[in-house]
């Protein structure tokens, strides 16, 4: 699998790095104090960064999504936070729009969405339906010219401060498949609330939030797609979803490792410990290895379902991995917030669970072989 970039990405790769480092690692601190990044993702929308693969005709920068998924694994270097709002916006809620909206849904949320003038959530969990996405309980009953959706989400990334939501509803019951549907809504829509704000682990400053539909009245020209078609479109949207999370994965890996190697050239230790770093080093380069061919096939519109599953599996353990040891190796110190390895370290394990845990991905990878 040949990964070399091509010369305008690798300008586009630096140009994302010197913004990381410019805007986005002054407002670490905040985001760590719970901060939600508003100033800062404005900024990035008017700089083209929530539009990358977005055409030029919705306002976005039109570039191919190999460069969208350098951005996100640039920007985890620096903060995953940052990597996994841009990811989830992106990945789950623009891009399906501009695939299986109406021209009319397309002309209005598109460019509001590349320009980070909206920002977008992406709402399929439920208390009883987190891995088995078919399991949904939220109804959206049809009612004349418009739905009523009733129901309950939750871990919604950016939830409550996202003013789009895409949501998955179930539209027919009595269906053997539930006949689940896609729902544009808008935050201010009467009967929509936002309930509890989880405290995390990691990810500081990305909001997770419970969202509550009571009444909730969507007139029928916010149905994504046509009624029935929601399962696939969020099977669909969670093909790039977890290219997109695994390249988050794979920028905190190398973040940690960078930050290993740093401290090591600095304080040597011996030989034993030192040789860690070449199982890292590997690991980290298969990883990426992994997540570029997947970039490459969603590029391509070729089948991306095992590439996906695989680079999200083996980043995402890769992450978890490299950010473990990096503490180990930096001892003491790894333990402290003096360094930046125990954030690396918070941040790495959600990785391995949203966007599908890695036990399902290992289920989809075996359907897809089988």
């Amino acid at each position: 699998m040949d990964v070399l970039l091509t010369e305008k990405q690798r300008l586009w790769r630096k140009q994302v790095a010197a913004f990381a480092r410019q805007h986005v690692d002054p407002e670490i601190e905040a985001m760590e104090q719970g901060q939600f990044p508003r100033t800062l993702l404005t900024e990035m929308g008017r700089q083209g960064f929530l539009g990358i693969p977005i055409p030029v005709a919705f306002q976005g920068l039109g570039a191919d999504f190999t460069t969208y998924i350098l951005a996100i694994h640039e920007l985890s270097k620096v903060s995953a936070t940052i990597g996994v709002i841009v990811s989830v916006h992106t990945s789950v809620v623009t891009m399906p729009i501009l695939a299986f909206g109406t021209t009319e849904q397309k002309a209005s949320y598109v460019p509001l969405l590349a320009t980070g003038q909206k920002l977008g959530a992406f709402c399929l969990t439920e208390p009883i339906a987190g891995s088995d996405a078919s399991s949904i309980q939220l109804r959206a009953e049809r009612v004349d010219d418009h739905y009523v959706l009733n129901g309950t989400k939750i871990f919604i990334t950016s939830g409550g401060e996202a003013e789009l939501y895409l949501v998955f509803a179930v539209t027919d019951p009595a269906s053997t498949k539930k006949n689940i549907s896609a729902f544009i809504v808008e935050k201010d829509t009467p009967g929509f609330t936002i309930g509890r704000d989880e405290k995390k682990m990691g990810l500081h400053g990305s909001k997770t939030v419970t969202l509550h539909f009571d009444g909730v009245c969507i007139p029928r020209e916010q149905l994504l797609g046509a009624e029935g078609e929601g399962f696939r479109i969020a099977m669909s949207s969670l093909n790039a979803g977890r290219i997109g999370i695994a390249a988050q994965s794979l920028g905190i890996a190398e973040a940690a490792l960078t930050e290993a190697v740093t401290y090591l050239k600095q304080y040597p230790a011996g030989l034993e410990t030192t040789i860690r770093l070449g199982d890292l080093a590997a690991n980290w380069e298969a990883a990426k290895l992994l997540v570029y061919q997947a970039a490459s096939y969603k590029e391509a519109n070729r089948p991306v379902t095992k590439e996906a599953s695989m680079a999200k599996l083996f980043a995402s353990k890769t992450a978890v991995e490299i950010s473990t040891e990096a503490i180990h190796l930096l001892g003491m110190d790894g333990y402290t917030n003096r360094y930046h390895a125990e954030r690396y370290f918070r941040d790495a394990k959600i990785c391995e669970i949203y966007e599908g845990t890695s036990e399902i991905q290992r289920l989809v990878i075996c359907k897809q072989l089988i």
